[in-house]
């Protein structure tokens, strides 16, 4: 599986190169020219082009339906445009309901709705229908003698907000898993429904080409500046100020386009944090600091003949560390996070070999014992953006930056949130409100109050 997604971005990228005369640059957005320079003015700049930030550019399309006689001018910048850093296609491409906040039930469960009928929202005239080669094999959560209660309470509030799940106990576990080892797990939650793993890479590229068929412009470039209308104001400081440019530097140049705009959308990932220290934007209204930073996961492939099998769930044991079935050749992929005090170098994305050897491969041998055997495959490192003050995604208005929108901050379930996430973020900027879901707790009130959001299902 893991294979084949490879391919088929390997592929992508081969059939989107011109034939002659751009030297390679990468990749090109279907009728748009190669690296095509910003416009001068766009109405909405979505700073991030992974799959939270061409979600919000689809649905500002979808919403604006007859509003405006010309249409809304849409422009996603992306400073990766190869995607070899992107959070979206390094993940491990997981879907579940099972979360202990409402909120992110919610997202989730709209997420399962748009995937299930994708190629009715992004589907395009004349092309192959969109597979996302969901594996339907459900989140299986084990939990030791301290946690079962709360396990078993989180249950029970997500059978209230619609959610198919059930509780095993150790003898049920082992009867419909008889390659675990229940030893110290007193209660498990496994999903019945909507929940499994997909082609990451399949889902951006559906929401990259739908949006561009819509009209949305896409450049590569990095913004790093903007211009706001304090820069103009006289002593004393505003209060608030909006974002009048947006400063996008051309790749490997020092020149950069200046782009008047009306919105501007933060969606920049794990940087969305440092996208709020740029130049140009008035430190005294950035406050407070928006808690987003890049972390960096590891992923692990390895291959077990005797392993687990089809009946392989997305498992989360009760250490933290989490694998699932990687296609149907006996081959599986996992990782786990670190702790705070291990947290390592996101500067680049090199993989520490020996965290597989000597933290992940004890508790997988542990809780599967025919993974004592398993033979090591390949790796690789992405992003978390990770949201330091509680784990859980930032959406909506800056306080003081008018016209500036945060959907950034997910903590590793950006991917599964992303159709929900990008509808709510194009509400608001549309209708001022949210319409489809009411996601207002996740707003910069809680950062300002200094009022985190309790979620107990980050992974």
């Amino acid at each position: 599986e893991l294979g084949q997604t490879l391919e088929r971005m390997a592929q992508t990228l081969r059939d989107q190169l011109p034939s002659s005369g751009s030297g390679g640059r990468g990749w090109i957005p279907p009728g748009t020219h190669p690296d095509p320079r910003p416009p001068d003015e766009a109405d909405v700049v979505v700073v991030g082009g992974g799959v939270v930030g061409w979600s919000v550019a689809y649905w500002l399309k979808v919403l604006e339906g007859r509003r405006r006689q010309h249409g809304m001018r849409v422009l996603v910048v992306e400073r990766d445009p190869m995607y070899s850093r992107a959070s979206t296609v390094l993940s491990a491409g997981g879907i579940r309901q099972q979360f202990s906040l409402r909120e992110n039930i919610q997202m989730s469960r709209f997420s399962a709705s748009f995937l299930r009928d994708i190629n009715e929202h992004l589907g395009l005239p004349n092309e192959p229908p969109i597979d996302i080669q969901f594996q339907p094999s459900g989140y299986l959560f084990l939990a030791s003698p301290q946690n079962a209660a709360a396990l078993e309470a989180t249950v029970q509030f997500q059978r209230d907000e619609g959610v198919q799940v059930t509780l095993l106990s150790p003898t049920q576990l082992k009867t419909k898993f008889p390659w675990i080892n229940t030893e110290d797990v007193a209660v498990a939650s496994y999903g019945l429904e909507d929940e499994g793993w997909f082609d990451p890479w399949t889902l951006l590229n559906a929401f990259r080409r739908k949006a561009t068929s819509l009209g949305v412009q896409s450049c590569s470039g990095e913004v790093r500046a903007f211009v706001t209308s304090a820069n103009y104001a006289m002593p004393p400081a505003p209060s608030s100020a909006r974002i009048k440019y947006v400063h996008v530097y051309m790749p490997d140049s020092l020149e950069y386009q200046p782009v008047a705009c009306a919105i501007v959308v933060n969606a920049a990932g794990a940087w969305a944090g440092k996208l709020l220290e740029a130049d140009g934007l008035p430190r005294v209204l950035c406050r407070p600091p928006l808690p987003i930073q890049p972390r960096k996961r590891y992923v692990f492939t390895w291959h077990c003949p005797n392993g687990p099998g089809l009946s392989c769930p997305f498992l989360i044991d009760t250490s933290g560390a989490y694998f699932r079935r990687d296609g149907f050749a006996g081959n599986y992929l996992g990782g786990m996070s670190p702790t705070e005090e291990e947290e390592p170098d996101p500067s680049d994305l090199s993989v520490d070999h020996d965290y597989f050897q000597e933290q992940i491969w004890p508790r997988l041998a542990r809780r599967v014992p025919a993974f004592e055997s398993l033979r090591v495959g390949g790796s690789w490192a992405g992003y978390y953006d990770y949201n330091t003050f509680d784990q859980n995604g930032v959406l909506g208005p800056h306080p003081r930056l008018e016209n500036l929108f945060s959907a950034a901050g997910f903590s590793g379930h950006g991917l599964q949130h992303a159709p929900a996430a990008g509808r709510a973020v194009a509400e608001l900027v549309i209708k001022g409100r949210y319409e489809t879901l009411d996601l207002r707790r996740l707003g910069w009130d809680r950062l300002v109050d200094g009022e985190p959001l309790e979620e107990h299902g980050v992974v």
